[in-house]
């Protein structure tokens, strides 16, 4: 079951106003004022010639010496008036009426020298008409303010940023937080509301996990007996499974305080940080203990210790990993906390992360049948407007291979495509199309394709469909187009596989064939091949390696598997000789060849329904498996699809609980098709 359009019920938690951020600019513009201030006065400079030219002029009343090295003129209120110190060009003074100076400055060597200076001009000067000259010390606020404001805003700036990078959203006592855990808290004020009636077609894995909700509300029942709850489970699926629904539903049943963060959360560019995170976050758990940790995504952390490290070098991810296996079961692990985590690569996971005692339980979550898809498949469209012509049943025997978000993804598709068409409610062609659209891709309606390219991609695609026909273990086809869709599809066969989980050799080489046809058809009528078989030819490569190297169905090669589950994907150590690796090669081109000599004889037998299916795509585009019965006939080897026979044992069900009454009249099974699959295309 997917998490799609869940966010909406967790509950919002309103952000705070940063005061921090308002108190920073308002000090930065505090500096940025007062240096401004300090720089706009009316005092203007000048030289000691001038002074002297002033001093002769007897245009100075007093001059103020400071911190021996500034010289402060005031000029006499009557040499204000005179032209030489009026704006050039302009009538207007320089300084106002009411200026009382310092009007001018200079600077000055020292206070003896210009002491000197002044006694010099002044000789013959009366004692009573002398300039008052004074020395005085002041402390330059302004001035040292606007020196050093500049380093003043620049630790504020790294203050602030340190601030945002510890992830609490500002400065104020925030860089010493980048150590603290970074979980997301939901409890009895902000609880999740996601149940387990949300979580569909996961029956076995709510079974397990609802121990642990049972275990939190009633331990008595489970302690009396001598029983222990698992320390942790583990949640392995592939993605879009519902593996994080299922995690929030169990933190809205326990109703207990539950952490819930990321496995990227613990790592960090600073050495140490991601330990700290883990310390910090279970020292916060035990407080509230019992509670639930949810870890999503674990192997971001939790990858085997010793892979890719250099020797001697510091790994910060592989003392994070220390730092939480030794808090899930250590000496100080104290009980009352229960870990649960999701992955969906558990093959890279460190062994020690999951051993008893740390990980108790490895639940999988695998992608639903037929059964799990139907109830996805009614949950999605409670909030949907359906018309009467639409059934869960229907749509999950169309889509296997589905997980649950992709389910999600093809009903908002249905609705999305239904409100473009103006429609009242969705019908069944748009769950199709929306099927269609997840399957293929886009459809390319404005796609130039030349009339030879066109009949190439029909033949091809007819080529699928009739070894597919008379093919007895092939899956049943349900739909052949050569409409293009996505990026390189330029037409594509569905079919309706059945729910089985082993295959015999008879049935991988069907497949192989059924794959093979559109090459075939392409060499028989034409005598030329296309690039369009690429998708055809990797599938059925890739089958025939398996056959060979892994599931031991060559006789030369014998009853052995090279397949390595604990090998990582990308190696290139191979556990056999060179030799082996010839032979391999050699049966693996025989199986090819053999396959694609069946297909080939057996379309030269059945040109003529070849070139009926043919005429007739490039007629429609588009055929259903009623419209291949009445071109070529019913399939010689019938059997139920999944649908009927699901549809078949639900009404034998039926027939046993009503067995007391009288029975009523089944209805024959469907033998109409489906409009779509999930099955991977074989593209032309």
């Amino acid at each position: 079951m997917s998490d799609n359009n869940t966010n909406r019920n967790l509950p919002r938690v309103p952000r705070k106003p940063n005061f921090q951020g308002w108190i920073v600019v308002l000090l930065i513009s505090a500096i940025l004022g007062i240096a401004f201030m300090s720089k706009s006065t009316s005092v203007r400079q000048t030289s000691p010639k001038q002074f002297e030219r002033m001093v002769k002029n007897r245009d100075v009343e007093k001059v103020i010496i400071v911190n021996d090295k500034i010289a402060e003129v005031t000029l006499r209120e009557e040499a204000l008036k005179k032209p030489e110190y009026r704006a050039l060009n302009s009538e207007k003074p320089y300084f106002g009426a009411n200026d009382r100076g310092p009007h001018y400055t200079f600077e000055v060597p020292s206070a003896e020298s210009f002491k000197k200076d002044l006694e010099r001009l002044e000789q013959g000067v009366p004692e009573d008409q002398r300039i008052d000259d004074r020395y005085e010390s002041r402390a330059d606020w302004a001035g040292s303010l606007a020196t050093y404001g500049l380093i003043i805003i620049m630790i504020l700036a790294m203050y602030f940023i340190l601030g945002r990078m510890s992830g609490t959203g500002g400065p104020g006592g925030q860089i010493f937080n980048i150590g603290k855990s970074r979980a997301a808290l939901f409890d009895a004020e902000n609880r999740v509301k996601i149940t387990f009636n949300d979580v569909a077609g996961l029956d076995e894995a709510k079974e397990e996990i609802k121990e642990i909700v049972d275990y939190l509300k009633n331990p008595s029942k489970f302690t009396k007996l001598g029983a222990k709850i698992p320390k942790g489970a583990l949640l392995i699926g592939p993605p879009g499974t519902g593996k994080t629904l299922l995690a929030k539903a169990v933190a809205g049943e326990a109703g207990v305080p539950f952490f819930s963060l990321s496995g990227s959360d613990f790592v960090e560019m600073f050495v140490g940080v991601g330990a700290a995170r883990v310390r910090d976050l279970f020292k916060q758990a035990k407080e509230k203990a019992p509670c639930i940790i949810f870890i999503d995504e674990i192997d971001a952390v939790g990858r085997s210790r010793g892979r890719g490290s250099m020797p001697g070098a510091n790994d910060e991810r592989e003392n994070t990993l220390n730092s939480l296996l030794v808090e899930m079961d250590g000496f100080a692990t104290d009980s009352g906390i229960i870990i649960l985590a999701a992955t969906n690569r558990p093959d890279v996971l460190d062994p020690a992360l999951q051993r008893p005692g740390r990980f108790d339980r490895q639940i999988s979550i695998d992608k639903p049948d037929i059964i799990g898809r139907e109830a996805i498949f009614k949950v999605h469209l409670k909030p949907l407007k359906l018309s009467a012509d639409v059934e869960p049943k229907d749509l999950a025997a169309q889509t296997p291979g589905f997980a649950g978000a992709e389910i999600a993804n093809v009903c908002n598709e249905a609705a999305l495509i239904a409100a473009r068409r103006d429609k009242e409610s969705i019908d069944m062609i748009d769950f199709q199309d929306a099927m269609d659209r997840v399957i293929g891709g886009l459809e390319k309606k404005n796609k130039l394709i030349s009339p030879e390219e066109k009949e190439i991609v029909a033949y091809h695609e007819a080529g699928h469909a009739v070894a597919g026909w008379y093919l007895e273990h092939a899956d049943p086809l349900v739909k052949v187009t050569i409409v293009p869709r996505g990026v390189a599809a330029l037409g594509y066969a569905q079919y309706l596989p059945r729910e089985q989980y082993l295959y015999r050799t008879e049935q991988l080489m069907d497949e192989m064939c059924m794959a093979l046809g559109g090459r075939a058809a392409e060499d028989i009528v034409f005598g030329k091949v296309s690039t369009g078989a690429l998708s055809d030819l990797e599938r059925i490569t890739k089958l025939a390696y398996s056959m060979v190297t892994m599931y031991g169905m060559n006789d030369k090669i014998g009853n052995v598997s090279f397949y390595d589950s604990k090998q990582s994907e990308y190696s290139f150590n191979k556990p056999y000789s060179e030799e082996t690796a010839r032979q391999i090669d050699d049966e693996v081109r025989k199986i090819v060849d053999v396959a694609y000599q069946r297909t080939t004889g057996m379309l030269a037998d059945k040109r003529e329904q070849l070139e009926i299916i043919a005429q007739e795509l490039l007629k429609k585009e588009i055929l259903y498996q009623n419209d291949l019965e009445r071109l070529i006939g019913r399939r010689p080897f019938e059997r139920d699809t999944a649908y009927q026979a699901y549809k078949k044992r639900g009404e034998e069900v039926k027939e046993e609980i009503g067995a007391e009454a009288k029975p009523a009249a089944t209805e024959p099974l469907e033998t109409q098709p489906f409009t779509s699959t999930p099955t991977p295309p074989a593209s032309a």
